[in-house]
């Protein structure tokens, strides 16, 4: 009979296929992590040195060059408020229209929740296309607001079929008679109820709908014309393209510089868009893990 303290040795297979798995996540980790390293060396890196690729893992000739052209821009200035704006008031929308849609189409009681269900997903499957879309935007007066923003993209129908799934797992028919019973309204019951107990997935919610958000320019590009509107990620990409493209009559070493400075730039803008993302994912990691494992275990 062997003693307490005796430990039990692991089988020599398992050891070696531990190892193995940690060599396999440690590559992946290297993967992830140089590029994000590498960006940010290169946005602290003097031009010569970004253009001549001697940036390899630290800086090299450290300057904030690249950052005081990027923040010195009164445009990132104002394209940073616009898409604070767009992300803080399109994921308050967008998540406030999908736990209504979703909460009720979770309910067994509720009428036509199939049709409305295979309605949502046929949309999944065709769309119009852009310039219907662009027309019914534009006939709705909402061209170059920031209402076109807003409204076109503001529920998603997969955002909406894991929150009916969240619903349907994590609040049961029973707390809803119990509550009838009790003379609780529906949107009380929504309010008191369904919402303190759905933190998961409105963190979820938020995450995805603020980062689609955050990174969008496409919408911006099609319905947006005045520049005040412009949201950070537009702003951006026209920086790029305004230090890349020379006049015909600029010199080699114009041409130079400038080549030099897009290249610092376009390290120093990604960092700076990617930030807010980064500081906040977080604060809502731990949620956004829970509500992204809905329906994998059930107990």
């Amino acid at each position: 009979m062997k003693s307490a303290g005796t430990s039990i040795r692991e089988p020599m297979g398992d050891r070696l296929l531990l190892v193995a798995i940690y060599a396999f996540l440690a590559v992946c980790l290297l993967c992830v992590l140089y590029p994000l390293v590498y960006i940010v060396s290169a946005s602290f890196s003097s031009p010569l040195a970004v253009s001549s690729g001697r940036v390899w893992l630290l800086p090299v000739e450290p300057t904030l060059r690249g950052y005081q052209a990027a923040l010195g821009n009164s445009q990132v200035v104002v394209g940073y408020a616009n898409s604070a704006f767009y992300a803080l008031f399109g994921t308050l929308i967008s998540t406030t229209l999908t736990v209504m849609m979703a909460y009720p189409l979770s309910r067994k009681s509720f009428y036509g929740r199939s049709v409305l269900t295979f309605l949502l997903i046929f949309t999944m499957l065709f769309s119009g296309g852009l310039i219907p879309l662009y027309l019914v935007v534009k006939n709705l007066g909402l061209v170059d607001s920031r209402w076109a923003l807003l409204l076109p993209q503001a529920m998603a129908v997969w955002q909406v079929i894991i929150a009916r799934t969240f619903f349907q797992q994590n609040i049961p028919d029973e707390l809803v008679e119990a509550s009838e019973m009790d003379g609780c309204s529906d949107f009380r019951f929504m309010l008191q109820v369904v919402l303190p107990l759905s933190k998961p997935i409105v963190a979820v919610l938020v995450l995805m709908y603020a980062i689609g958000q955050w990174n969008a320019y496409f919408d911006a590009l099609i319905y947006l014309k005045s520049q005040s509107l412009f949201p950070l990620q537009l702003v951006l990409r026209n920086i790029l393209i305004l230090n890349t493209s020379g006049g015909g009559n600029m010199d080699a070493a114009e041409m130079l510089r400038r080549q030099e400075l897009a290249d610092l730039l376009k390290y120093s803008l990604i960092v700076v868009a990617s930030l807010p993302v980064l500081v906040i994912y977080p604060f809502v990691q731990r949620y956004f893990v829970q509500g992204m494992l809905i329906g994998s275990v059930k107990g």
